[in-house]
């Protein structure tokens, strides 16, 4: 089969670097280029990252040799490629409008980025959770003018651990939900070498990061009304989002009252048996299980469990009654795997299947 040739969008930073490394063996998708900003531009792409790589393995040989193109120059980019992906480092706004030119270049864009998370015809993906949210690229292209360039965008990463659990339950009828998430630092671009404020710290505020835990979730069980997504008006979610001294790994501690109280084996069960779309499909980079159980009282850890299924699994533990809610759990997600780049691999997977993403 051929490769997609797929461009990286602010491919020099830490989430860039990620998709970097997760595409290096990609069976669908090749990285024929890579962009960032100005200052990178023009240099080799060993050389723009040299000094600041930050993933446990080394810079991809192919990749290395690349030279860096301006993220901006939309036309040049968007020329070489099948489609992108954007984890560009902008000002919002900057971004909103970077990602548009190029779904307007007829260059599909899936984003890590937050610009168009509220845009409603831009799907916001867990592609377990919400894949029929797909359905409403054809409005958007309308909107755009434009035959195969589109936006889609993956979800906040602080959500990735706590939702996923959630939604199997959605029959119950979950009422109020109560999170505190433990977010790590790699969340923040940094490495405790970059933050050195962080070792034995925790900082309890991450700006923006409780809003988007609230409200997010609303349009991902949201509805697709007259080619629009319309956010969900339940449950009612309240959260606290607080910085740990964690490489990598977002941990919640959730509290969920429902509308019909389920057993614990009904929720076992239910975690047990759910597979979404990817599963089904057996895409490359879809997790078997998507959600792991634990039955000890100390898991899931952060350093042992955030690599399950290559960092695209949520991983579940402490299930146990509540005095105040129904139930109360903890869950864990790879914030830079599930929750940002192999997020969005996942999601382009699952349009390509679909047959939103082909060669040009």
């Amino acid at each position: 089969m051929k490769k997609l040739s797929v461009g990286v969008l602010g491919a020099t930073g830490m989430v860039g670097q990620r998709f970097v490394a997760l595409l290096a063996d990609h069976p669908w998708f090749e990285v024929t280029t890579v962009a960032a900003s100005p200052s990178s531009a023009g240099k080799s792409y060993g050389d723009a990252v040299a000094g600041r790589w930050t993933m446990p393995t080394p810079v991809p040989a192919t990749t290395a040799k690349l030279t860096v193109g301006n993220a901006s120059d939309v036309s040049s980019i968007a020329s070489q490629v099948d489609f992108v992906f954007c984890a560009v480092d902008m000002a919002k706004d900057e971004t909103a409008k970077l990602e548009e030119a190029y779904a307007r270049a007829e260059t599909p864009l899936v984003s890590n980025n937050s610009a168009h998370r509220w845009t409603p015809d831009v799907p916001m993906m867990v592609p377990e959770i919400n894949s029929h949210h797909s359905a409403v690229i054809e409005a958007q292209r309308k909107r755009l003018g434009t035959k195969r360039g589109f936006i889609a965008v993956k979800p906040n990463c602080s959500i990735q651990s706590y939702v996923p659990a959630i939604h199997p339950l959605l029959s119950f009828g979950p009422q109020k939900i109560a999170v505190c998430t433990y977010q790590a630092i790699s969340g923040a671009g940094k490495t405790f070498e970059s933050w050195p404020e962080m070792v034995d710290n925790v900082i309890p505020f991450i700006k923006g990061e409780e809003e988007k835990s609230e409200q997010e979730p609303l349009k991902i069980w949201g509805s697709l009304e007259g080619g629009k997504i319309v956010t969900a008006k339940a449950p009612a979610i309240t959260a606290q989002c607080i910085r740990v001294p964690v490489s990598d790994g977002h941990m919640a501690a959730v509290f969920v009252s429902f509308e019909k109280k389920p057993a614990r084996e009904q929720i076992l069960s239910a975690w047990k048996e759910f597979a979404g779309k990817p599963q089904q499909l057996s895409l490359p980079s879809a997790p078997k299980p998507f959600l792991h159980f634990f039955e000890e009282d100390n898991r899931p850890q952060t350093r042992l469990d955030r690599d399950l299924g290559a960092g695209q699994a949520v991983s579940i533990g402490r299930l146990r009654e509540d005095a105040v809610f129904d139930w109360k759990f903890v869950a864990l997600s790879h914030n830079t795997v599930r929750g940002a780049a192999g997020g969005a691999v996942l999601t382009a997977e699952l349009l390509k299947a679909e047959g939103f993403l082909q060669s040009k």
